[in-house]
């Protein structure tokens, strides 16, 4: 347990996107359902997956112009509220969100959005949840007015 009252998760974002990644992969190859119009879902991929490739970088430039950290409950040294921190508190994990969605929409089948929601809800219950109360208690009323200003997604 640490002195912000969680226990650090051992399995970062990342290696959940994978994990996610793959249960989409093999669900669409062992219990793909329904099959979709594959013209239509290769182009539509690309209008999530271009944006949630840029969501992901930007906030991993910001972070290093301010030199702190970007891994999760790494030492904070500044509160990043600008690019895309101006619109949603929680830009990379929206992006990878918006990356799965793409890859199961070029996969064609809805056997691989299955994963989707869960990879979500392992984001938001271990990650985002903890890191808002550990950005409360580095930035205190800076941080809440934060919240108070951008929504925790979209």
């Amino acid at each position: 347990m640490s002195r912000f009252g969680f226990k650090k998760p051992r399995i970062y974002p990342p290696i959940w996107f994978l994990i996610v990644l793959l249960a989409m992969f093999a669900l669409n190859r062992w219990l793909p359902l329904l099959e979709l119009n594959q013209p239509m879902t290769s182009w539509l991929s690309w209008l999530l997956f271009v944006p949630g490739f840029a969501i992901i970088l930007n906030p991993v430039r910001a972070f290093k112009r301010v030199n702190t950290g970007a891994i999760p409950f790494s030492q904070s040294t500044h509160l990043v509220t600008t690019g895309m921190y101006r619109f949603t508190r929680n830009p990379m994990y929206l992006g990878m969100a918006l990356i799965l969605a793409a890859t199961a929409l070029k996969m064609g089948s809805l056997g691989g959005w299955i994963p989707i929601p869960l990879f979500i809800a392992v984001i938001h219950h271990q990650f985002v949840r903890n890191e808002e109360i550990f950005l409360t208690a580095i930035y205190g009323d800076d941080y809440r007015n934060y919240c108070k200003r951008v929504r925790r997604w979209i």
